[in-house]
């Protein structure tokens, strides 16, 4: 008989997440999706608007909370998606990330957008996540 592991749903902000019909992450096996983090507080308005590096800062401040809940730092992951609406300022401010990934970067994709969620949000970065037994 083949065993199916079940999927464990982790929400953020449950409120927000039920919502707009989407999990923060979900980890099955040793794998883990993190959905796109954004900017904004507990009831899903924006935050540091017009602050791109800021907006990335909190992204990750959201992601540190998410690999933290599966026992996992940024060291686990292995893809890092990157979506902006402004490219230009995204490259300008993406020194940051030396500061969240110290052992190496992930792989992944950089896109810039003609727009996300809502308006106000100028950066969306998105997990995958390998967690070793």
């Amino acid at each position: 008989m083949v065993e199916f592991e079940k999927p464990e749903y982790f929400l953020l902000r449950p409120e927000v997440e039920k919502a707009y019909g989407y999990s923060h992450a979900v980890k099955i096996g040793n794998s883990i999706k993190v959905s796109g983090a954004v900017s904004m507080d507990d009831e899903g308005n924006p935050t540091a608007i017009g602050d791109i590096e800021q907006q990335m800062k909190n992204c990750y401040a959201d992601l540190e909370k998410i690999l933290k809940h599966f026992g996992c730092t940024f060291d686990d992951v292995v893809k890092e998606d990157i979506f902006t609406t402004d490219m230009a300022q995204m490259l300008e401010k993406s020194a940051y990330r030396a500061e969240i990934y110290k052992n190496g970067f992930p792989t992944g994709s950089w896109l810039e957008v003609k727009g996300l969620a809502l308006p106000e949000f100028m950066v969306e970065i998105e997990l995958e996540v390998h967690k070793s037994k």
